[in-house]
């Protein structure tokens, strides 16, 4: 597609954390999300603590002539966290968007079976790791006097799925999310959250193939039954296009709200 320079998010500097992806053969969030950034004419600063899945991210942007930079970082790693900030806020020369799209949950389990170092490193991983990254990229907004932070979290915040600690971790992104809001409010910073349901990713496809050892397709199927709109999963793109409006001036009087893209999954009969 063509890069509009004129486009929603035209002159836009934005850090994106989670903008690479686990292989499959669907797009993931992250990826989604920095590929219609860019065509809508914004400056992508694409983080990953896999470096090489972040230059593809860069390298399909700019196939399309858009701007975007890959960095490596580890969020469980405070210094990487502060890192990141500092390297995407000297390159960009701003930070008027960051997006925090980080979320792991291999080897989690109902709250008697789930281990302490799996606890830990979900926990690391899902809420500590988007606090320090948001705790550094505050004070650069607010002497900026304005910015955008949109954080995904998931509707497994709301609905049980069987992963305590990935619940749990989701449910403090959405209280941590309405803080920031109410606290940076007063300097022009807004702050909401995307909650994805059911998505056809690779993350959530092929992991969950991996983890259970069924094949793709049985995966797929089962989870297009569960979903209520058109009985069928949401994908990346689904996820992208509300965050474009989001993070976008379109939406610049919104801010400390949890928005599900879930296809009707919060909301179905028990």
């Amino acid at each position: 597609m063509k890069i509009d320079n004129e486009g929603r998010l035209a002159g836009k500097k934005v850090v994106l954390v989670g903008a690479g992806q686990t292989d499959g053969d669907t797009i993931g969030n992250g990826r989604a999300m920095a590929i219609l950034f860019a065509r809508q004419g914004a400056e992508v600063f694409c983080v990953d603590n896999r470096l090489e899945s972040a230059q593809q991210t860069v390298e399909l942007i700019q196939s399309e002539g858009g701007k975007a930079i890959a960095f490596k970082a580890d969020i469980t790693q405070p210094a990487d966290c502060q890192a990141l900030i500092e390297e995407g806020h000297k390159t960009l020369g701003c930070i008027d968007i960051l997006v925090n799209n980080v979320g792991i949950g291999a080897k989690d389990r109902k709250v008697a079976a789930l281990e302490e170092l799996v606890w830990d490193q979900i926990f690391d991983a899902n809420l500590k790791g988007l606090w320090m990254v948001s705790k550094h990229a505050l004070p650069v907004m607010k002497e900026q006097k304005g910015g955008v932070i949109l954080n995904i979290s998931s509707i497994a915040s709301r609905l049980y799925h069987g992963g305590t600690a990935y619940e749990v971790t989701k449910a403090g992104v959405n209280k941590l999310t309405e803080s920031i809001a109410a606290g940076y409010a007063q300097y022009g910073i807004r702050c909401n959250a995307i909650l994805p349901g059911l998505m056809d990713t690779p993350m959530a496809i092929e992991g969950t193939a991996n983890a259970t050892g069924m094949d793709t397709a049985s995966v797929r199927e089962r989870r297009n039954k569960m979903v209520p709109l058109g009985r069928h999963q949401g994908s990346g793109w689904d996820t992208a296009y509300a965050a474009l409006f989001l993070v976008s001036d379109e939406a610049k009087f919104i801010t400390g709200i949890l928005m599900p893209v879930d296809g009707g999954m919060s909301v179905k009969p028990s």
